[in-house]
């Protein structure tokens, strides 16, 4: 029945996508991936389950509106602060470069300004979606190239809603100066009355909302500002795109915006899945197969450019060649905004369906290669940049830093990486008088502490030359303090290689890199969420005066073994605490009869602690059997935790 089409194809879509992304799970391919290869074997152009092209782009729409609206949710210029000079400075430089090469190429090839320029601006966005989950789920979001990466993508998302208002100007419905002006103006006006209002009038709706306790109403309404936004900002002259995006920026800026990120945010890979499935759709696999080649030849060619541009953009910011190239392989793909581009473009007439289908069949093919060049972007750079002209370049980069070491410095201490365990790290040794030296990245960072007083010299520490300029052969300490994860183990190879018996100790952010640092010649590692594990339970045995012996006790046994974490039955169910009365001057604690201790067979009259302490023991805790109220008879034995009372002194 054709009342049931709609149902019928949101059944096929959504059961034939989630078998193609389980699949691809298992094969470490992220779930947008499945998504698009879902979309191709699905669309009209595909295995033909779903032939009904306006239905498709009906699907692409509401994608298109929830995604943005989802990315403008958890958007915050007061967490971007940190990332400003990345964003303004990278991110521009980024978009200006790229776009400004492929409109020259473009150009050069016969296509029209507008043309050209167009496919400036859809070349030089990077896809946020792959790239920030890729980024998360390697934990490498903190990296030097993962802050990297979200700075530009962050700047080119911004762009998006830019380059939305210019598709009109460019497809010459305003060819006039006065035109485009207006254009400009009205949707500048749009955008500030809407944001202006929504300040006054969404808390106080959200307000009234909230009073209800009904969490279905708050969720219902969200969705009402999002699509009617969208709508709104449509009615008068501007993309639905553009009015989501301002919706959920708008919400995110309220101070319900946690609740709101809390309740929408469980729908934002469906709403992702829905727009990538459309996109995959869209694609026609007949054209594809007929232009191969040339759809090869453009894949190479975006590839190799947006990493040339990227690299240049990120190294004239002042970061090292090897990160910046690290950073252009990750954002070498075209992003998921050039669809909602290409779209308005195509329906502008800016492109015809033959340059479409070659723009989204190469998007495609770039974003299925994406998992491939994360994955093996570290090795690529540093190879790359290991290459004798390239390392000549580095040398005369980091002369002026280097030739400040002392050369003679001897049994000193080695940092690698500035932020705060380096920082913190490098006060203590100042305070103590231990000699040290800094190796850091980030110039900006260098030529601070250096004004300041500290040895700290700009450097990669992958490389040998640098960390034989930095006296490995007689440091003593080699301390590895950075979050990329790929650089740290090469770093701790290259030391031991280069200094046998220096003690090498490294932080990692998780425990499934240990074992791999470790059988690289690392003495100690220290990964931050094990170590934080530790921390909590030793502040909760500490809560109920557990002896500091037992704390380190359980500590010991839960690194052993590679920080692999096993409770057998002898770890006692139940900790012992006791509840005391507050008493301002009364307090108690416990303490751990360990070997050797000459409390060991005595008994606690032998002992005599009430008369030296003026401490009185309550209990005794012997295995899982607790001694209430022992008699001075009692013999202590090796393991006994002897709990007391007494005044505090």
């Amino acid at each position: 029945m054709a009342e049931y089409e709609f149902l019928k194809s949101l059944v096929i879509i959504f059961g034939l996508s989630g078998i193609v992304v389980f699949i691809l799970d298992k094969l470490r391919v992220p779930s947008i991936v499945g998504f698009l290869i879902a979309g191709i074997l699905l669309g009209p152009h595909g295995l033909e389950l779903i032939t009904d092209i306006h239905l498709v782009e009906i699907f692409a729409e509401i994608g298109v509106i929830l995604l943005l609206f989802t990315i403008g949710l958890e958007f915050s210029l007061k967490n971007l602060l940190t990332l400003r000079r990345t964003i303004l400075v990278g991110g521009f430089l980024q978009v200006f470069i790229t776009s400004l090469i492929v409109f020259l190429l473009s150009y050069s090839l016969g296509q029209k300004i507008n043309t050209s320029l167009v496919f400036g601006f859809l070349i030089s966005m990077s896809s946020t979606a792959i790239v920030m989950k890729m980024l998360f789920d390697r934990a490498e979001i903190d990296s030097p190239h993962g802050r990297i990466s979200v700075g530009i993508l962050v700047f080119q998302d911004l762009c998006v809603v830019l380059f939305m208002l210019m598709i009109p100007i460019l497809s010459g419905t305003n060819n006039e100066f006065t035109g485009v002006l207006w254009v400009l103006l009205k949707s500048v006006g749009i955008i500030t009355a809407i944001i202006i209002s929504a300040r006054w009038l969404i808390p106080k709706v959200l307000y009234q909302i909230v009073r209800t306790r009904k969490r279905e109403i708050f969720v219902i309404s969200i969705i009402f500002i999002c699509l009617g936004t969208a709508f709104l900002t449509y009615k008068l002259g501007l993309s639905l795109a553009l009015g989501a995006f301002i919706a959920g920026l708008i919400v995110s800026e309220s101070e319900y915006s946690y609740q709101a990120i809390s309740d929408i945010l469980p729908f934002k890979d469906s709403f992702n899945g829905l727009f990538f499935i459309s996109v995959g759709m869209l694609m026609n696999i007949d054209f594809f197969v007929a232009n191969l080649s040339t759809v090869g030849l453009i894949v190479i060619a975006v590839i190799v450019l947006k990493t040339l541009a990227t690299t240049a953009a990120i190294s004239a910011m002042g970061n090292h060649l090897r990160i910046s190239l690290h950073s252009g392989l990750i954002l070498a793909q075209i992003g998921e905004f050039s669809f909602v581009l290409s779209v308005a473009a195509l329906n502008s007439g800016l492109l015809n369906e033959g340059s479409y289908q070659l723009f989204l069949s190469s998007a495609i093919i770039t974003m299925l290669l994406t998992p491939l060049f994360v994955t093996f972007s570290p090795r690529i750079s540093t190879w790359i940049t290991s290459r004798k002209v390239l390392q000549r370049l580095h040398r005369m980069k980091a002369a002026a830093e280097i030739t400040g070491v002392k050369t003679k410095k001897t049994d000193h201490v080695i940092i690698v990486g500035f932020g705060l365990n380096g920082r913190n790290l490098s006060f203590v040794l100042k305070e103590l008088e231990v000699p040290y030296v800094v190796l850091e990245l980030n110039s900006r960072t260098v030529t601070k502490m250096r004004k300041e007083g500290e040895p700290i010299f700009y450097g990669d520490g992958t490389s040998p030359e640098i960390l034989h300029k930095m006296g490995i052969e007689r440091a003593r300490v080699l301390i590895v303090a950075i979050s990329d994860p790929s650089a740290t183990r090469k770093i701790v190879k290259i030391a031991r290689d280069l200094n046998p018996r220096i003690y090498i100790l490294v932080r990692t952010r998780y425990l499934a890199e240990v074992e791999d640092l470790l059988a690289l010649g690392a003495d100690e590692v220290i990964p931050e969420e094990f170590e934080t594990s530790i921390e909590l339970f030793s502040r909760v045995l500490q809560f109920y005066k557990m002896p500091k012996p037992l704390s380190d006790q359980y500590a010991e046994k839960f690194r052993k073994d590679h920080y692999r974490l096993f409770i057998k039955g002898d770890t006692p169910k139940k900790l012992f605490y006791d509840n005391i009365a507050l008493m301002p001057d009364v307090d108690y604690e416990s303490y751990i009869i360990q070997s050797g201790s000459p409390a060991i067979n005595s008994s606690i009259r032998e002992l005599n602690i009430r008369d030296k302490t003026g401490a009185l023991v309550i209990a005794v805790k012997r295995g899982d059997k607790m001694i209430h109220g022992p008699g001075s008879d009692f013999v202590l034995q090796r393991g006994d935790i002897i709990f007391l009372i007494g005044k505090k002194k």
